[in-house]
């Protein structure tokens, strides 16, 4: 089942988001670190009701940030659509132990359908240039490579940005 996260399951979310970020580390890939994801940023996603839950037998197992808001980062990129118009998913996760059983594909798909129940254009994210894998995943779902953006506390290396127009 997916729904709006609580309050209360943040010590489990970032629980979820420190064993992703310490695989991916053991994988080469420095795309999250003691800096991002963080609670203060959770916090914000449960306030503004964009952080989303993908659970079983009342165990949280992955995350998903669906929201409205543009980052500053964002505006250099020349999008598919107008501004405006569009949903960022964000802070995507499953825990290492359940990876590779569909889990983001479902947190994605929900991800599209809301965003298109909605009346959105597109959905708009960013990947770590280093994660392949995510970079092959997203341009399996339609998603359209268009420039690269930087977080400096978390990596030298760009991110790209991705837009599926719905």
């Amino acid at each position: 089942m997916i729904r709006r996260a609580k309050i209360s399951e943040i010590p489990d979310i970032l629980t979820i988001t420190q064993a992703c970020a310490k695989k991916m580390q053991e994988n080469g890939i420095f795309q999250w670190n003691e800096h991002y994801p963080s609670e203060e940023a959770f916090i914000k996603d449960i306030e503004r009701d964009e952080l989303f839950v993908i659970e079983e037998n009342n165990a949280v197992q992955g995350t998903i940030v669906i929201s409205t808001v543009m980052d500053e980062e964002y505006k250099p990129i020349q999008w598919l659509t107008p501004n405006g118009n569009s949903t960022y998913i964000h802070r995507l996760s499953v825990h290492p132990d359940l990876q590779g059983k569909g889990l983001a594909q479902q947190l994605m798909d929900f991800a599209e359908n809301f965003s298109k129940e909605k009346g959105f254009i597109s959905v708009r994210l960013d990947t770590f240039s280093q994660n392949k894998r995510n970079q092959r995943f997203y341009e399996q779902r339609g998603y359209q490579k268009l420039g690269n953006i930087f977080f400096p506390k978390q990596s030298e290396h760009p991110f790209h940005c991705y837009e599926l127009v719905l």
